[in-house]
């Protein structure tokens, strides 16, 4: 059960945080039904992407073997055979879409909130697939299709409420999880230079050189883009207030710290374990979700 358990990877849920992205962002953190109906939402991506999570462990087991870390995932050490690796991948896909469809017969979707959030979750899962099996093989490619996935959490948590994200809010999602993938490939790239083995079939399309190019530009067009979204003049309406530019203090502190991990400390290997452990990026993410909540709300 312990090896089941670490093959769906349930830490990597937080990253489905991002569903409640058109909630919070929509001021509508009060509603108790839009609250559920993301819930909800949160539960059925999270399946989702624990499916993909069998499937990766499934199509890398030979290459996860050769790595230093990844050789203890249950696949590769054969503490989950292929076989009940694919009969779990299988349970967590239709467990997403039974979530789905039990929030419509609950009525916390209606039918064409719960037919097109199962349809963005069918989407992403068709788009991991291929992922898995092609895609991550090409550089550029591979951290563009992540950063897409995250594009269509924030889509499943707009479908599920009703609210539509502004164009600014699913930029932000884009460039933000593009930022935190190409960081991730500056790890690869470290680990290629020091053993002469490259983790992955594309590390090779990558250097140093390269990455902390690609890391510069998008964490600075990250910052652009928000300061874009607080002084526009559609939010400034919608949030009667003009003092949504205050926060993007946090947002730079936020980028300059993922930044000192990445470059200095050469630790960007997994973007959830650094968010489960840093106390300075913990203490960034929760001033700035507190100081916008309270510019927003009250």
């Amino acid at each position: 059960m312990k090896d089941i358990i670490r093959l769906v990877r349930p830490k990597q849920w937080l990253k489905n945080v991002f569903v409640l992205i058109p909630v919070f962002f929509g001021g509508r953190l009060s509603d108790v039904h839009d609250l559920l109906a993301t819930a909800f939402a949160f539960v059925a991506f999270s399946f989702a992407a624990s499916s993909i999570y069998c499937f990766n462990d499934i199509i890398d087991a030979d290459a996860d073997r050769r790595h230093p870390v990844k050789c203890s995932r249950p696949v590769a050490r054969g503490a989950v055979t292929m076989r009940q690796a694919y009969m779990l991948m299988a349970q967590m896909i239709l467990l997403a879409l039974c979530v789905v469809l039990c929030g419509r017969y609950l009525s916390v979707f209606t039918p064409s909130q719960a037919l097109r959030v199962g349809g963005v979750i069918v989407g992403y899962w068709l788009l991991n697939l291929a992922y898995c099996a092609w895609l991550k093989k090409y550089a550029i490619v591979d951290v563009s299709v992540i950063a897409f996935g995250f594009v269509l959490r924030v889509l499943a948590g707009g479908f599920a409420t009703d609210i539509i994200p502004s164009r600014w809010l699913v930029l932000m999602t884009f460039l933000l999880t593009l930022f935190l993938s190409l960081a991730k490939r500056r790890d690869d790239v470290l680990r290629m230079n020091a053993t002469g083995e490259a983790p992955r079939t594309n590390t090779i399309r990558y250097n140093l050189t390269f990455i902390n190019q690609a890391i510069t530009i998008t964490a600075s067009i990250t910052t652009v883009c928000y300061i874009m979204y607080t002084v526009s003049p559609e939010v400034i309406a919608r949030f009667q207030t003009e003092y949504l530019y205050l926060t993007t203090c946090f947002v730079i502190l936020g980028l300059l710290r993922y930044i000192q991990i990445t470059v200095v400390d050469e630790q960007s290997g997994d973007p959830t374990k650094i968010m489960l452990r840093d106390r300075f990026m913990q203490a960034v993410v929760v001033l700035w979700a507190i100081s916008f909540a309270i510019i927003i709300y009250l």
